[in-house]
């Protein structure tokens, strides 16, 4: 649960002289997450900023952090490997691109090798 006197969330409030002044938060909107069959996964990998390590990134995922968090540890243990899941990314470690597009087709998943 999020507290709603988070002081970094404030944006534009320096300072107030009412004594009932509440900031109010406003909540996030997640979008629904899509159906398997609408959802179009790349599948790439990546080694920049990352000391050489090669990743695997799958991207293009639309719905709700839970969801994705969820997909994320499906991959993380058909891969047998580490990851996270964060910002509408998927990333997992090593070069797994082909176990993960197999993976997500057999699933109902659009994928797509890319590189």
């Amino acid at each position: 649960m999020k507290k709603n006197n988070d002081w970094k969330n404030r944006d534009g409030v320096v300072y107030s002289t009412d004594q009932h002044f509440n900031y109010m938060v406003q909540p996030e909107n997640e979008a629904d997450t899509l159906p398997p069959l609408q959802q179009n996964l790349k599948v790439t990998l990546d080694k920049n900023a990352r000391a050489g390590k090669q990743v695997t990134v799958v991207s293009g995922f639309i719905g709700k952090t839970a969801d994705l968090e969820s997909l994320g540890k499906k991959l993380k243990t058909k891969c047998g490997t580490g990851g996270s899941a964060k910002a509408g990314e998927i990333l997992i470690q090593g070069d797994m691109r082909v176990k993960i597009v197999d993976f997500l087709i057999q699933e109902g998943f659009k994928a797509k090798r890319i590189g």
